[in-house]
């Protein structure tokens, strides 16, 4: 889903972004310009971003990337 039309950013970009290292949306403004235009998306990009950096989140994350 889009989630920055003004960047054309979506919350896998977000996701992959926050898995490469990005945990702030400072960061990810400066990375791809998420909340730098409009700001109608900061709120859903932080929501995004807190999800990725949850425990459950990083478990799952791990158990997945873990050969079967």
């Amino acid at each position: 889903m889009y989630v920055c039309l003004c960047h054309g950013v979506t919350d896998r970009q977000i996701r992959q972004a926050a898995e490469e290292g990005c945990r702030s949306m400072r960061q990810l403004g400066k990375e791809m310009g998420v909340g730098r235009q409009c700001g109608r998306c900061a709120a859903t990009a932080r929501e995004i971003l807190r999800e990725c950096q949850s425990e459950e989140y990083m478990n799952l994350a791990a158990m997945l990337a873990q050969p079967a």
